[in-house]
This record gives structure tokens, sequence and C-alpha cells, in this order.
């Protein structure tokens, strides 16, 4: 029979889930994501998260607690009577009463190999890292912060030249079809599960505004998996000083390259910038509140020849 599902998340990499659940025939019995949040060109209007769009658009119901503090809340949950719910980057600490609150318990889609990468951004980490795989795996939910029993795992390769928003549409197909497999191995009672090995466990922290800024006193690989791996948000940056004010600048792409010099100085006019080893060739940025352009465009609108200093 199918399974009655809760689903909950919250950004775009949680909709194919979502919708690839619904078609494959399971019963979504409820929705769950976070609250309408300010938005708009003026920060006035509120606006729905990618999830609770779709399931606008599949016809089926949208629970947007703050939290699940409120007995209401967990009572509601409960009255929903599912098999299982299915969690994807919903943003949300889950209480033993919620985790427990179904017949089969909660399965998480996690965007790493665990136990490396437990915590909140493990595709950035992963890259900024220098990984050359992570995947997806499909886990058991417990109390503790992705130590849950894994049930299902699918590689992905991560290319050199990779950045963040590349490899989140990878992993958000890859878990769609990962998550619907294991949700029919549990259907059909044959869904392995094994414990989380007990060494190699890294936890990817949030992301702070204070480590976006490049540092090219590091090697030039380093700064490259820095690039990438905060492309295209919230983007690397560094400062130019434009008609006498310092204006920030993204870069969203580079290239390692091997020329040396004074660190953090263009060694050429097409912005190869020396690092603390070799250096870096800065291939797409972005002015604040501009377009991504390539190096060449950037570069016609803002030269930076040769001895220029980045800060």
């Amino acid at each position: 029979m199918p399974l009655r599902i809760i689903f909950m998340g919250t950004p775009e990499f949680s909709v194919p889930t979502l919708a690839v659940l619904a078609q494959a025939g399971h019963k979504i019995v409820a929705v769950y994501t976070q609250p309408p949040r300010p938005g708009g060109r003026r920060g006035l209007d509120l606006q729905k998260s990618p999830v609770h769009q779709a399931a606008g658009l599949l016809g089926i119901e949208v629970l947007t607690p703050v939290n699940f503090k409120d007995a209401a809340d967990r009572q509601t949950y409960r009255e929903l009577d599912a098999d299982v719910a299915v969690v994807v980057a919903y943003g949300l600490l889950l209480p033993e009463e919620i985790l427990s609150g179904t017949r089969l318990g909660c399965y998480n889609g996690h965007a790493s190999l665990l136990p490396r990468w437990r915590g909140a951004a493990p595709i950035q980490r992963a890259i900024m890292a220098g990984d050359h795989e992570t995947g997806m795996m499909v886990m058991k939910m417990d109390k503790g912060l992705d130590t849950g029993d894994v049930a299902l795992t699918k590689v992905v390769a991560i290319g050199n030249e990779m950045t963040a928003g590349e490899l989140h549409d990878k992993l958000m197909l890859a878990g769609a079809g990962l998550m619907k497999e294991a949700m029919d191995k549990l259907d059909g009672g044959d869904l392995p599960l094994t414990p989380q090995a007990e060494h190699g466990v890294i936890y990817a922290a949030k992301i702070s505004k204070a480590e976006t800024r490049i540092d090219f006193r590091k090697p030039a690989i380093e700064v490259h998996n820095h690039i990438r791996g905060l492309s295209p948000f919230p983007g690397a940056w560094f400062e130019l000083e434009i008609g006498g004010k310092p204006e920030r600048i993204k870069v969203l792409s580079s290239v390692v390259e091997t020329a040396g010099g004074p660190t953090g100085t263009a060694l050429f006019d097409d912005l190869t910038i020396a690092c603390g080893e070799g250096s870096v060739r800065l291939t797409r940025l972005q002015k604040a509140g501009g377009k991504v352009l390539s190096a060449e465009d950037f570069r016609r609108g803002t030269p930076i020849p040769a001895g220029t200093r980045l800060s």
C-alpha cells in the first residue's frame, strides 16, 4: 500500500523530492515548511517558501508552525496519522515527540557522506575543504545532529571547477530519486539501516559573514576552493578602491594559475591575483547591486591593471 507521508522542507533544494514522492503515488497528507518571510524589493511582502508554493500547486495542505513548542502543533502532527515523515532541509530542529510521532519515524535527505559534514552547510564545506566527492544520504533521524542510521547512499563527484550552486543542483536531483527509492523500500519492508561510522565525524558549521572575505595570503588552491564553495551565495569578496572609495567585489569563479608575486597584487591585466602560493585568475565577478560579469566584461568597466593591490 502507498505510504501516508508528512513532508517537511523549505528551500528549492527540497522541491524535487516532494514532487517525486507525490508522483510516485504515495499520499502526502501534509507539508510542513517555514512560515512566510518578508521579501520583495522593499522587504515588505510576505514570501512563501519554494516548498510552500510547490505544495499549493499540488493541492496539499501546508502547515507553518514557528516551532513545535505549542502542544496544539504537536497534537496536529500526531492526528495526521502518517506512516512516516520525510525531512529535506526543513530548517527546524525536531523534538523527540515529532521524531516518534509517525508509525515508522522520520527519514532525512542529507547532502553529504555522513559522518563527514554533519550540520548546516555540507555542500559549501565540502567544496571549501577541497573534497573530490560527496553525496546524498537517506538517514533515519534520531535526537542527535545528523547522527541517525543510514539507509541509502548516492555518491556524487565534485569537479575541480564545480561551484556550490552547481553541486547543489546535482545533489538536489540525486536526493529526490534516492528518497523515492528509500520510501518504496520502506513500504515493502526491506529498507536497510546501518549505523554511522564512529570515526571521521566533521561538522559543517553555518557560513558566517566573517569568513566570506577572500584571504589572498592563502595558497591559490585554497583561495579557489573558497571562491567556488561560496558561489553563488553568499559569495566570496574582496575590496577595491574605486573613485577613492572602497567597493566590495564578489567573485563567483576562478582558475588556479602558477605565476607568483606580491600577495594580493594583480600580476597581469587579466585579473590574475597573486596568492600565498601561486595565483588565481578571477573569471566571473559582480559589483554590489550589479550583474554577474565575465572577467572581460568586468575589465571594460573597471580595469584592474597589473600592480593593483586588492584587499
